[in-house]
């Protein structure tokens, strides 16, 4: 299969923008508005309803790796500072230890030890952006963890042994953010938002680069123009190349991209 041939009966892998904590589901003028219509588009933009969704999120690192085996998830409220209704939100969504099992094993199979935790529920990383791109909870959701040993060399081979799920119908996601200074992330100024700007550009270029150019420019992201100005830490980056090593050879594009605080924020979907 080519770049220009991909198999649209499978789902397609994609990483998705969490925003800043509850912020769908609090006054915050029309900030995160167009973020929120890209969320609420995914579950249409599918070929048909996943068998489960496995996502790796920006929120949950660990020293190895961990896969959440919980058939009932219960929501961490790991954000602080926000409004007391922000705490009582609710998504229902149902776990599954059969797909952790299969995690697991690809995991073993692979060469990377793997341990379940059956009693850790959903971070914020992922039931706020599900809450709007899966609003019905219906599809089981098994989260797994972003080990800490990791660069993205381990990240992207993650994603690799991973990839055989989507041919069960299993859709893969990361979730995080292209921009990720803290410091600055809710303080526009001329400096950081040029060079959130200049890395979310490169972050496109690389993604939608053939493969092989693909691969090479995420390896090197610390050398993209003001990587680490955008990523001090990586966290919030991985989860795209843990997404980028499951799409295998599919084509990746930049299907959502805004300016939030002055900072470019941007979504990206393989296949």
């Amino acid at each position: 299969m080519t770049l220009n041939d991909q198999d649209t009966t499978r789902q397609p892998v994609l990483f998705l923008p969490h925003g800043g904590g509850p912020c769908f589901f609090m006054e915050w003028g029309t900030t995160w508005d167009r973020m929120a219509v890209y969320l609420r588009s995914v579950r249409p933009s599918l070929p048909r309803r996943p068998d489960a969704i496995v996502v790796m999120s920006g929120h949950w690192e660990t020293q190895g790796m961990v896969v959440g085996s919980t058939a009932h998830p219960s929501l961490i409220y790991d954000y602080y500072g926000f409004p007391p209704h922000t705490y009582q939100l609710e998504y229902p969504v149902p776990g599954s230890p059969i797909v952790a099992g299969k995690i697991r094993d690809l995991l073993r199979h692979g060469g990377m030890a793997c341990t379940e935790n059956a009693t850790r529920g959903l971070d914020h990383g992922v039931f706020i952006p599900f809450m709007l791109a899966f609003p019905d909870a219906d599809v089981p959701v098994v989260e797994i963890s972003l080990p800490g040993s990791l660069d993205a060399a381990g990240v992207l081979q993650l994603g690799e042994m991973l990839a055989p799920l989507r041919d069960e119908n299993i859709l893969i996601v990361g979730t995080g953010m292209t921009y990720h200074n803290m410091r600055h992330l809710m303080r526009p100024d001329g400096v950081s938002d040029a060079q959130s700007v200049a890395f979310d550009t490169w972050l496109q270029q690389a993604i939608e680069a053939p493969l092989a150019r693909r691969t090479q420019s995420l390896l090197d992201w610390e050398h993209a123009p003001f990587a680490r100005e955008c990523h001090p830490q990586p966290e919030h980056l991985l989860p795209l190349m843990f997404a980028a090593g499951a799409a295998g050879t599919d084509a990746g594009h930049r299907d959502y991209n805004d300016i939030v605080m002055g900072k470019a924020l941007s979504g990206f979907r393989f296949g």
